[in-house]
């Protein structure tokens, strides 16, 4: 790979033409930010039991007293042997934000059907801090459209991303992020979900990536990550799959 040569003239008109570009972006991303702080909200009534290391805990308890809950739907399902190579690299991300985001009146909390012995096997073996729960024995994850069942499986069309797609573009587990809002009520109400690439922007790696001479390098979308231990073996192939 080799880009064309040019002097440093003919670069800066070439930088200033994608500047421009860039300040559409942004302008678009500030448009796109606003939109979605004013999409309407749906109650949720429905109650929900999560397993977490204090016991059982409902939706309006993972918010752990702050007003905003964000949840990150991790795929980790009740027979896999480790998480989804793409969701350990997003959850890479996470820890040094968490101040942050605490601080800002914002929870953030990983929930996966996997029990929660296995979750905090390979939260251990990850080193990661951040809270991650079990729905295990609940509807959360189908309810929110990141679950599906054998028999989901075996029909036509399953539901994610707000559309229907062919099974075979599905797994039993897929990502997804979800933001909830609990007023002083203690009500508790669904603003937001995004799942395929739309929590992409919240893997720092990327974006980085994306402002280095060669990119993200890549012959698939993210074929080159590996779970963090893992890279050593060049040649594991990274799979969502069990």
């Amino acid at each position: 790979m080799q880009n064309e040569v040019v002097s440093r003239e003919q670069w800066l008109a070439a930088r200033r033409a994608l500047l421009l570009k860039e300040k559409e972006t942004t302008r678009l991303r500030d448009s796109v930010n606003a939109a979605r702080l004013a999409l309407p909200w749906v109650r949720v009534d429905k109650d929900y039991a999560f397993d977490t290391p204090e016991g059982k805990r409902s939706l309006a308890d993972l918010f752990d007293g702050r007003s905003q809950l964000l949840i990150y739907h991790f795929m980790l399902g009740p027979d896999w042997e480790a998480g989804c190579p793409g969701c350990s690299f997003l959850a890479d991300h996470v820890d040094g934000a968490l101040p942050h985001l605490n601080h800002h009146d914002v929870t953030w909390v990983a929930v996966s059907r996997a029990p929660l012995e296995k979750i905090a096997a390979y939260k251990r073996r990850m080193g990661w801090k951040f809270p991650w729960v079990s729905s295990f024995g609940s509807d959360f994850n189908f309810d929110y459209h990141v679950s599906f069942s054998p028999e989901d499986l075996a029909k036509d069309k399953v539901f994610y991303n707000f559309t229907a797609i062919e099974p075979a573009e599905a797994h039993d587990e897929l990502p997804g992020l979800s933001a909830f809002y609990r007023n002083d009520k203690g009500e508790v109400f669904h603003p937001y979900s995004s799942y395929a690439r739309g929590p992409e922007e919240l893997i720092g790696t990327l974006m980085i990536l994306d402002r280095a001479p060669k990119g993200r390098n890549e012959q698939g979308t993210m074929n080159f990550v590996r779970r963090h231990d893992e890279y050593e073996d060049a040649q594991t192939a990274p799979s969502c799959c069990h």
